[in-house]
């Protein structure tokens, strides 16, 4: 390892972008979100309903707008809104230097619709653009959810002129419509006379839920074919998936938009922590390591592999056969790797509403200590 770098910075450096999966008020407050950015080479952020959630239920950091909002009589779903879009616009401000140095690539902080509009398309389109327009950075994310009442949406957000990270992508089949999505949206997006250059997309593939899901089923077989397919099934996927991107990036189509201007829709591996400690704490970042993608990490992974991360160069060139083989035996045992993500994305969704549910809660709860 060259003096002064970790692994960390070998993995920013072969070209991952490498963002932080988390925020809260206390990280913005303290400068931690700016020691990050500083110290660790992080260049984007993401947040999901569980992670507001997360920040609201711990300390005071909130007690003081929530005393404002319940003095101006906001109601529960108003004060989320503000909270939330409030924490993004902050962390955004402080990315944006990042994100003027990059040329507009990374610097990047995302904030989804509200999941309970998850199958309601123009729902999902509307919330997009209050989301838009009240945080008014060049440097947002907009997350939609990539359900089959998304994809229109991600068209028609796109084609806006709004920067969106695609989110719950667990399949190859549900990715290629996703890019399909976004392509269609940059193609509107330039028939509205849009300069194509300021949009960006991000499409999040989810990894580490996929072994969560298939390994078990792999011990229940209890074969040693099963059990050397154990903590492969994600990895292949998600390799996969970069395969199915370059294709599309490849194509006369894409091709025509990137020639106006148009940057690629960047593969985003997220949900990186690892769920089995039986794994190495880094498997989801040392095994995904090329060029031109996204890796958005909890605080603890991204610290575990500045300290100890597997540096091998680029993981994912040149490994399309041996992932198509994990996925092939897979098949042979019993195991359908698009019944296993099918169940995922519908799981997805269903914990991200139970997480708004409860950041709806705490907020309520918190309004009425401050007015007790």
């Amino acid at each position: 390892m060259t003096e002064g770098t970790t692994p960390l910075d070998r993995v920013a450096d072969a070209g991952v972008a490498v963002w932080l999966d988390d925020l809260s008020r206390e990280r913005l407050r303290t400068g931690n979100l700016k020691d990050l950015v500083a110290e660790r080479r992080v260049v984007g952020v993401t947040t999901n309903p569980t992670i507001f959630a997360s920040a609201l239920a711990k300390g005071d950091a909130y007690d003081e707008q929530l005393r404002q909002l319940a003095a101006q009589g906001t109601d529960v779903d108003g004060a989320v809104f503000a909270i939330t879009t409030d924490d993004v616009r902050e962390a955004a401000d402080v990315l944006r230097p990042v994100h003027d140095a990059t040329d507009g690539v990374d610097g990047r902080v995302s904030i989804e619709v509200d999941p309970r509009l998850a199958h309601d398309t123009q729902a999902t389109v509307d919330a997009a653009r209050a989301l838009w327009s009240t945080i008014d950075r060049p440097n947002v994310f907009i997350k939609i959810p990539a359900t089959l009442d998304g994809l229109p949406a991600i068209t028609q957000v796109l084609a806006d002129g709004i920067s969106v990270n695609v989110t719950l992508i667990f399949s190859l089949e549900r990715y290629r419509a996703v890019l399909d999505a976004f392509v269609a949206g940059l193609e509107q997006a330039r028939a509205n006379g849009h300069d194509l250059a300021p949009i960006a997309s991000v499409a999040s593939f989810f990894v580490s839920r996929v072994d969560a899901a298939v390994d078990p089923r792999l011990d229940a077989i209890g074969s040693p074919e099963a059990a050397e397919l154990r903590g492969k099934a994600a990895i292949a996927n998600a390799r996969l998936a970069y395969g199915v991107y370059e294709e599309v990036v490849a194509g006369e189509r894409w091709q025509s938009l990137a020639s106006d201007g148009a940057r690629p829709q960047r593969p985003l591996w997220a949900s990186t922590g690892v769920k089995d400690k039986a794994y190495p704490d880094t498997r989801y970042v040392d095994e995904l390591v090329v060029a031109g993608v996204v890796n958005t990490m909890p605080e603890a992974t991204l610290q575990a592999v500045a300290d100890h991360g597997d540096f091998r160069g680029d993981t994912v060139t040149g490994t399309q056969d041996e992932a198509r083989r994990v996925v092939e035996a897979l098949a042979g045992l019993g195991i359908s790797l698009d019944e296993v993500t099918d169940r995922l994305e519908r799981e997805g969704v269903e914990k991200f509403e139970t997480s708004w549910t409860e950041l709806l809660d705490t907020v309520r709860d918190g309004l009425g200590q401050v007015t007790a």
